[in-house]
């Protein structure tokens, strides 16, 4: 099939620029969760591993829904399924804010954020594959780094508030503004004028495939790992005498050495190959734990581990859709990436509060490190697999 007329088109950038301000802003507010732990924790009397439930909940719920979120983009077209994330968001935080005991506020923030998520990560992915074919992977890649530069501006804007009108009011604030967000990106974003590339495989298609369930693998034993510093690493820095403020800035180190990864690994892409590239995130991911490993360093130390991991992370973001298209096709891309991303769900989910339970009963973030450090490997010898026959 030929591409129609508009792919590749200046309509076609202003799909990016809807998903990059969909993930800026429901990114921006998931990630930024660190900053609410302390306070949180504090104030509901429950220790680190508990608190952590509610990221855990969130992610599995973003992560998980991708599944179907990517199916119903595909069946029913991108503004109704932005739409419903953009009500979940708003109304998820703003009953988060007026929560009285832990279990209601974790079931609000879990449920309201995931779903605000789940509607904006997959699907906004899908469409914008869908618009482009000479430069779907640049596409994919401006598009994603909406997460850094969300995770960026704000984390610390989430810690910078919660000290001046505490934590109840800052999820207030940020389910409006991130409501209003999607609802605008709704009535901008259209479905692609025609579906490029070879036919992609089926769901049942794809769970045989040899190379499809090592990517599932490989992700799911990274996301263990990943996104235990989105949680953990601020109070790891605060512990270890660094400003609150500062501490929490740390996640938006990530976000931005993500935003580089994004670009330049695309860069890289071009030359190697989509898959080479992406084993490359992985390396470079599970690497950069052993700098962790040396953060009593040091603000410094801390500050160049959430620059390496952030860049891998970035690069594993903007070049797995492309190695799903390559590989699968792209005509049903929605609901194979959604599948694919239930695997991150379900390690992000295990991983965060796994580490908050040991910190608690250790009182040492030393087990944490080291077992995200083997994690990290496991991953990167998994992925290697991909390809191989």
């Amino acid at each position: 099939m030929r591409p129609s007329a508009s792919v590749d088109s200046v309509r076609s950038w202003v799909m990016v620029a809807a998903a990059f301000a969909a993930m800026f802003a429901s990114f921006g507010i998931a990630y930024s969760f660190g900053a609410f732990l302390e306070p949180m924790a504090e104030e509901f009397g429950a220790g680190r591993g508990t608190t952590s439930v509610f990221f855990a909940l969130t992610s599995l719920t973003y992560f998980g829904l991708g599944a179907l979120s990517g199916v119903a983009v595909d069946r029913y077209g991108p503004r109704r399924v932005l739409l419903v994330g953009g009500i979940a968001l708003g109304a998820g935080l703003a009953a988060t804010s007026q929560a009285g005991e832990l279990w209601i506020g974790l079931l609000t923030y879990g449920l309201g954020v995931g779903i605000g998520v789940a509607c904006a990560y997959v699907p906004m992915v899908a469409v914008v594959s869908g618009w482009f074919e000479r430069r779907r992977t640049l596409a994919i890649g401006v598009a994603v780094t909406g997460i850094g530069l969300g995770t960026l501006a704000v984390a610390p804007l989430a810690a910078a508030l919660i000290d001046e009108v505490g934590w109840r009011n800052t999820h207030l604030l940020l389910g409006m503004t991130g409501a209003a967000v999607l609802v605008v990106c709704a009535l901008v974003v259209t479905r692609p004028p025609v579906q490029t590339g070879p036919a992609a495989l089926t769901l049942a298609e794809a769970v045989r495939n040899r190379d499809y369930r090592r990517l599932y693998l490989a992700s799911g034993l990274l996301s263990v790992a990943l996104f235990v510093p989105f949680v953990h690493l601020p109070g790891y820095a605060v512990e270890a005498g660094v400003d609150r403020v500062a501490a929490a800035a740390l996640v938006g180190v990530i976000g931005a050495a993500s935003t580089a990864g994004r670009l330049v690994l695309g860069v890289v892409a071009a030359r190697t190959g989509a898959l080479r590239a992406f084993q490359g995130c992985f390396l470079t991911m599970g690497a950069s734990f052993a700098l962790w490993s040396l953060g009593s360093g040091g603000y410094g130390v801390l500050f160049t581990f959430a620059v390496v991991l952030g860049v891998g992370y970035g690069g594993f973001v903007a070049l797995g859709p492309a190695v799903v298209a390559e590989r699968f096709g792209t005509t049903r891309l929605g609901g194979l990436l959604g599948v694919l991303y239930t695997s991150a769900g379900i390690g992000s989910a295990v991983g965060a509060p796994l580490a908050g339970v040991a910190v608690d009963a250790s009182g040492s973030y030393v087990p944490v490190i080291a077992g995200c450090l083997v994690l990290g490997a496991a991953a990167f010898l998994t992925v290697l697999g991909v390809g191989r026959r």
